[in-house]
């Protein structure tokens, strides 16, 4: 689905790791600006999630794309939502709303399967499934076949869409086609720019992570993991050991990274997000990895650790 208000006109991302780690004390700095404040009056609880329920929720949301309904996207959208464009980049709520109006899209159909719905934490929930879609958007056809990773959180009495990242489903036997570099026209403004405390935290994670991937160093990768760490790409889910195994033994050459436009936000008390854009040289298996990619990743917290739950790219 070419949803304007989550999601990227971009090809699948191939695989390359999972973008997890620790700062030195373990722990993610609090940012006040993103934090509840203590002495907000408690709010009714929504009921724990059920799978069949927050498929309702999406369903609900891929109906509004449909008939460019943003008023459905101002009820569910929560208030810290964040997604991609090719054509804006990263967007926050008000941003996706105003891409799903301004639309020029025509939806035919759409369907869901291989639905799943795994928690981070109490209070965030992510679904995953295949979409099958029919749609034409500036009167360019979308992909017709994507694995959606969709997250919820749970605010007050309500589950609220934090997040939608969608990756066209690929075929490992066909070598994977990149568009040019993009202009990265923000990056120098934002490179001169300090990040706010958490941001740097959660970048300390993310850059240990691709350090140990850049080394091949699989026991740092799979250090930085939660016991039920999940990557979702073009290829489908890959569980924990699965992706301990993919970017720990491949064989990888002429490797390096660097991180950009990199934005964190407290999502509960012990999940945090970060999104970045991340610019990749190097090859594995004799592939190219995918050189320029848009990352959200999620961090929860482990008993005292911090641990990477969650990661999806996709290109930019």
């Amino acid at each position: 689905m070419k949803r304007i208000v989550f999601v990227t006109f971009t090809l699948a991302a191939a695989a390359l790791f999972a973008a997890c780690g620790a700062p030195a004390d373990n722990k993610p700095a609090t940012n006040n600006a993103n934090a509840a404040p203590a002495n907000a009056a408690a709010k009714p609880a929504a009921a724990a999630p059920t799978k069949e329920a927050l498929m309702t929720l999406e369903k609900s949301s891929w109906e509004a794309w449909k008939n460019k309904d943003a008023k459905v996207f101002e009820e569910i959208l929560s208030a810290k939502a964040v997604g991609f464009s090719a054509t804006a980049g990263r967007q926050d709520k008000a941003a996706m709303i105003k891409s799903l109006t301004d639309s020029k899209c025509d939806v035919k159909s759409y369907s869901f399967s291989d639905e799943q719905m795994n928690m981070l934490g109490a209070d965030v929930a992510v679904l995953t499934f295949k979409s099958q879609q029919d749609y034409t958007c500036d009167g360019k056809k979308g992909p017709a076949n994507v694995w959606s990773s969709s997250v919820y959180i749970r605010e007050g009495d309500k589950w609220k869409a934090l997040l939608y990242v969608e990756n066209p489903v690929t075929d490992p036997k066909v070598p994977a086609k990149y568009a040019a570099a993009p202009a990265n026209k923000d990056d120098a403004k934002t490179a001169d720019t300090k990040p706010d405390t958490l941001t740097e935290s959660l970048l300390a994670i993310e850059t240990k992570a691709w350090e140990s991937w850049k080394q091949r160093d699989k026991t740092g990768i799979e250090s930085v993991m939660a016991k039920d760490f999940m990557y979702v790409s073009g290829s489908g889910r890959t569980p924990r050991a699965d992706a301990i195994k993919l970017w720990g033994d491949q064989k990888c050459e002429g490797l390096d990274f660097k991180f950009a436009d990199a934005k964190g936000v407290s999502v509960t008390a012990d999940v945090s997000l970060v999104t970045y854009k991340a610019d990749v040289k190097g090859k594995c298996d004799g592939k190219q990895v995918a050189p320029f990619l848009w990352v959200a990743s999620f961090d929860m917290k482990e008993g005292d650790a911090w641990k990477n739950a969650f990661y999806t790219d996709v290109n930019r």
